[in-house]
């Protein structure tokens, strides 16, 4: 059986000799086992990441850049076994796990211009003969806790940055999926990046909980659920560290009586059933305006009905399993529940099976219509293929529908009204925002954040957010006098 260790310092190795079962959610066995490290593995790593950290950042920033076009390139040359890896243990469709390593690989690309990303600014003459500038400068130690859903891309929406600006980075992977953190960090050491520099550290909420309270670790990161957000949020501000915690969402995709239906329509379907609804930018509600909702509904059913739903390796699957059996129980609840609460159950995806596939965790696609917002399957993140469809009267009740929601991670509207579009973009209380978009991430040059409980802490990730997040702004003012002295000031200098 295949043992997951840690990656510490260049090298494979763990302390700990307590294992936890990888699962492979298409055939519902185990395949291998990954370390449940201890606190001298986590010891073990912090101590590696604080020896190379310096060295690494006293590196000018071009030599960087070097090595991570380095590692840019390495990614692309295998590109196709990360993508395996994530497929074997994630279960999503080759195609989606495969552009989900590109999502990642552009972040990658991004922190290749970290000698530009990082210069200051310059003011002459502030005062009579002084000048000021501002540079920035690492945090020391950071580190990341990412999620199932995209075990490639979200730590790739950390790491890459968080080292490019000078810092070492320790990555605690999701424990249901870790190998590709593991053959991620290998890649980058053969790209010529330092030993320690880069150290992922598998295990449970025990090492989740050394990262937030240690009193060396400068930065966490995460991507999650809600609770667990905010949790990471409370416990490592309290510890002093600079946090951004995502969390989880409700995507909603407003669909206007003068929208392209049959473009809202494939929209939807993707963006809902892609990946089995396991991502934190899924739509989750669709919400009909005016008298679009029979037909919206109509075209919906009769295409979720034609995907096919299969294990990875069927190259022509179209949406794969959930992560787990216990996932799998908690979507067929929510499918219940909307039942119990009078939603109009149209499709139902729980009497799913696949030959071959029978102990998988395999639901369909499933749609709801006539729901509310008193609904628990409206309002609770289900992370799963099951879409809600709320109907509306006008426009200013979708976007009161919208804005009310506690969760603003991602919102979308399908229009072919430019004077809506602009208010929707304007006024809905969402982080980030689509036009005829089903799913609206930002290229890696912008930012990834919502608002509301979505996001805590001050900072999004990636882009330009990301370059401030990992590193300390300080500003230096400077003046060159003459040999001889005028005496002490003791006034406040002005100009």
């Amino acid at each position: 059986m295949n043992k997951i260790k840690n990656y510490i310092n260049g090298n494979i190795t763990c302390d700990s000799t307590d294992y936890l079962d990888v699962i492979d959610p298409s055939k519902g066995e185990k395949i291998s086992e990954v370390v449940l490290s201890n606190k001298k593995d986590f010891d073990n790593a912090v101590k590696s990441s604080f020896e190379s950290q310096l060295k690494w950042a006293n590196i000018t920033p071009l030599k960087r850049s070097r090595i991570m076009s380095n590692y840019k390139t390495l990614i692309e040359e295998n590109i196709n076994d990360l993508a395996k890896i994530v497929s074997l243990e994630h279960g999503k469709t080759l195609d989606d796990a495969k552009g989900s390593v590109t999502r990642g690989l552009e972040v990658v690309e991004f922190a290749c211009g970290i000698p530009h990303l990082l210069k200051g600014e310059f003011s002459q003459n502030v005062g009579s003969n002084i000048d000021s500038f501002s540079i920035r400068q690492p945090l020391g130690i950071c580190a990341g806790i990412t999620p199932f859903n995209f075990p490639a891309m979200v730590p790739m929406w950390m790491y890459p940055i968080s080292i490019a600006c000078g810092n070492s980075f320790i990555l605690k992977p999701s424990e249901k999926d870790p190998s590709c953190a593991i053959k991620l960090a290998e890649l980058f050491t053969e790209a010529g990046l330092p030993d320690g520099v880069f150290n992922v550290i598998n295990g449970d909420k025990q090492i989740v909980d050394k990262i937030l309270n240690s009193n060396i670790i400068s930065s966490v990161s995460f991507v999650g659920s809600t609770p667990v957000a905010k949790y990471i949020y409370e416990t490592a501000s309290k510890n002093m560290k600079r946090v951004q915690a995502l969390g989880g969402a409700k995507n909603h995709l407003v669909v206007m009586p003068d929208a392209n239906i049959d473009q809202a329509v494939d929209g939807i379907i993707g963006a809902a059933y892609g990946s089995a609804g396991e991502r934190c930018m899924a739509v989750s509600v669709a919400v009909a305006v005016g008298d679009i909702a029979d037909t919206l509904v109509n075209k919906i059913n009769n295409k979720a009905q034609t995907l096919k739903v299969a294990p990875w390796t069927d190259l022509s699957s179209e949406m794969g399993p959930l992560i787990s059996k216990e996932h799998l129980d908690k979507v067929k609840n929510y499918i219940e529940v909307g039942i119990q609460e009078g939603a109009k159950l149209v499709l139902d995806g729980r009497d799913l099976k696949i030959q071959g596939y029978e102990n998988g965790f395999f639901v369909g696609p499933t749609l709801f219509d006539n729901v509310t917002e008193k609904m628990k399957i409206y309002n609770e993140e289900i992370f799963g293929p099951v879409l809600s469809i709320v109907r509306v009267k006008n426009y200013e009740d979708a976007l009161k529908l919208v804005n009310d929601h506690p969760f603003g991670n991602g919102t979308s509207i399908y229009t072919s009204d430019g004077e809506v579009s602009r208010n929707f973009t304007t006024n809905s209380k969402i982080g980030m925002v689509g036009v005829n978009v089903p799913i609206p991430v930002p290229m890696a040059f912008h930012s990834f954040g919502g608002w509301k409980q979505s996001l805590f802490g001050d900072y999004a990730m990636h882009g330009t957010e990301g370059i401030n997040f990992y590193t300390k702004l300080k500003t230096i003012t400077t003046r060159w006098p003459k040999s001889i002295q005028s005496g002490p000031e003791f006034v406040m200098p002005t100009n």
